[in-house]
C-alpha cells in the first residue's frame, strides 16, 4: 500500500480543516478536505499553524477555508493562503454558545434548583379529574449534610487557590500539577467569575425501590399504610432491598398527605399520592432546552424557560441573547449580527461577554459563515471514516500508512 501512487489532486477552491486524534489527549493531526468534491486531500502530522501554512502554499487557487475558529488554523490560513476567505463553521459557533450558556447556568445553580423544586411540588391532575399530590424529595441525613458542606469547602478552597496562582502568572498546566487536579478543571475554574456549584444529576432519586414504587403507591392509595405489610408484599414480587428503605419512603408518603407519623386510620379523606419524577433540569439539559429549535419544543419546554428567566436577571439576559444568536445563525440573518454583538458585549454576563469578544476577534470569518453556504460538515464525516480506518489497523497506523490507506480509499 505504501508503494501505490496517490491520485492527483485537482485544483482546490474550497477546503475545510479540522483536527483529528492520533492518540486522544496526547497527539493530534490536521485533516484537509476538498469541500466541493467532499474528498480528503491530506493528513498533516500536527495541528500547528506553520504546518498548515506549508500545506496551503502548495495550492495556489484556494478561495475558501472553513474551520472551527481554532487560532492555529486561523493563523495558518492567513500565512499560507492570505487571499482565501476564512469561514467559521456554524455548528461550532452554536457549540461555543452552548459552552457559554452552560457556564451561566453553573454560576446560577440556585435558579435551576428553584425550578426543579417547583416542578416536584406541582400537583398532578388525573384523567378522572382528581388531583394527586407529589411525593416530596428525600431529606438527606445530618451526616450527609455535614459531608456535603465539607466537600463544598474543599472545592471552594481549590477554586480560590487556582485563581490565586493564576494571578501570580502560573500556567494552567503548572497550576494543575501543583494542586493535583486536572488541567480542564483549572480551565473551568478560571472561566467562572464566581464559584461554580455542583451540577445536578439526571439520575437523582433512583434506588432499588424505583421499579416497585408504582405497586407500593397503588397499595398505599387503596388504604394499606403499614410499612411492614408493604415491605412483605414487595418482597413477594421480587423486591431485593431492605425494610428501612420502604419505611423511609412511607414517611415521605405520610408527609405528602399531611399525616402524623403514627396515625393508623385518618378520620378525613386523604388525597391521592403520586410519584412525580420530572427530568431533572441540569445545566446541560437547560442549555439544550434554550438552544432547541422553536418548532421542536414541547408544551412543557416553554413554561420551563419562562420559569428560568424569572429566577435571575443574568439568566434571563443570557437566554434572550442565546435564542437571538441561534436565530441569526440558523436563518442566516447576517444583518442582525452587529447589533447582537453590541448587546452581548454590554450585557454584563461574563461568559456571554467572553463569547462575544471572541466572535469580534474573528468577525470576518463569523460574518462569512452567516453569508456563505460552506461548512465543516463534510470534514466531520471524513474524520468519522478516518477513526474507523485507524482502529481497524490495530495499532499499526503510522502516519504514512494511515494517510495512504485513507486517501486511496476515498
Amino acid at each position: 500500500m505504501r508503494r501505490l501512487p496517490l491520485p492527483s489532486i485537482a485544483t482546490l477552491r474550497a477546503i475545510g480543516v479540522d483536527d483529528w486524534a492520533h492518540r486522544k489527549r496526547q497527539r493530534y493531526g490536521t485533516i484537509v478536505v476538498d469541500l466541493e468534491r467532499q474528498r480528503p486531500v491530506a493528513l498533516l502530522q500536527d495541528r500547528e499553524a506553520d504546518t498548515l501554512a506549508r500545506g496551503l502554499r502548495q495550492h495556489a487557487g484556494i478561495a475558501i477555508i472553513a474551520s472551527d475558529r481554532m487560532k492555529a488554523y486561523s493563523d495558518g490560513a492567513r500565512a499560507g493562503a492570505p487571499q482565501a476567505t476564512q469561514v467559521a463553521d456554524r455548528f461550532h459557533l452554536l457549540h461555543n454558545l452552548a459552552d457559554a450558556l452552560d457556564q451561566v447556568f453553573s454560576a446560577h445553580g440556585k435558579a435551576l434548583k428553584a425550578v426543579n423544586d417547583a416542578l416536584r411540588r406541582t400537583p398532578v391532575v388525573q384523567p378522572d379529574g382528581r388531583t394527586a399530590v407529589p411525593v416530596p424529595p428525600p431529606m438527606p441525613s445530618p451526616q450527609a449534610q455535614i459531608r456535603a458542606v465539607q466537600r463544598r469547602a474543599r472545592r471552594l478552597a481549590t477554586y480560590a487557590e487556582v485563581w490565586a496562582l493564576s494571578r501570580q502568572g502560573w500556567s494552567n498546566r503548572a497550576i494543575a500539577r501543583q494542586l493535583g487536579i486536572g488541567r480542564m478543571t483549572v480551565v473551568r475554574h478560571l472561566q467562572a467569575p464566581t464559584f461554580p456549584e455542583r451540577k445536578g444529576r439526571s439520575d437523582t432519586g433512583k434506588s432499588l425501590l424505583t421499579p416497585y414504587k408504582a405497586r407500593l403507591l397503588r397499595r398505599w392509595n387503596a388504604g394499606c399504610r403499614e410499612a411492614r405489610r408493604l415491605f412483605r408484599d414487595l418482597q413477594h414480587h421480587g423486591y431485593p432491598g431492605s425494610s428501612a428503605t420502604v419505611a423511609r419512603y412511607a414517611r415521605r408518603l405520610r408527609q405528602a398527605q399531611g399525616l402524623p407519623p403514627r396515625e393508623p386510620r385518618p378520620v378525613h379523606t386523604l388525597p391521592l399520592v403520586m410519584e412525580v419524577q420530572p427530568k431533572s433540569l441540569t445545566t446541560r439539559r437547560a442549555t439544550r432546552l434554550v438552544l432547541k429549535r422553536p418548532r421542536q419544543r414541547t408544551d412543557e419546554d416553554t413554561p420551563l424557560i419562562v420559569q428560568l428567566q424569572a429566577q435571575h436577571r443574568e439568566v434571563a439576559v443570557a437566554i434572550d441573547l442565546a435564542q437571538d444568536f441561534c436565530a441569526i445563525v440558523r436563518e442566516r440573518q447576517a444583518d442582525r449580527f452587529d447589533h447582537w454583538l453590541a448587546r452581548a458585549v454590554a450585557s454584563g454576563v461574563a461568559p456571554v461577554q467572553r463569547f462575544a469578544i471572541g466572535l469580534r476577534a474573528d468577525y470576518e470569518a463569523v460574518k462569512a459563515g452567516l453569508v456563505l453556504p460552506w461548512s465543516n460538515g463534510p470534514v466531520e464525516g471524513q474524520i468519522n471514516r478516518l477513526k474507523m480506518l485507524k482502529r481497524s489497523m490495530f495499532g499499526r497506523a503510522k502516519l504514512d500508512l494511515l494517510s495512504q490507506r485513507f486517501l486511496l480509499a476515498a
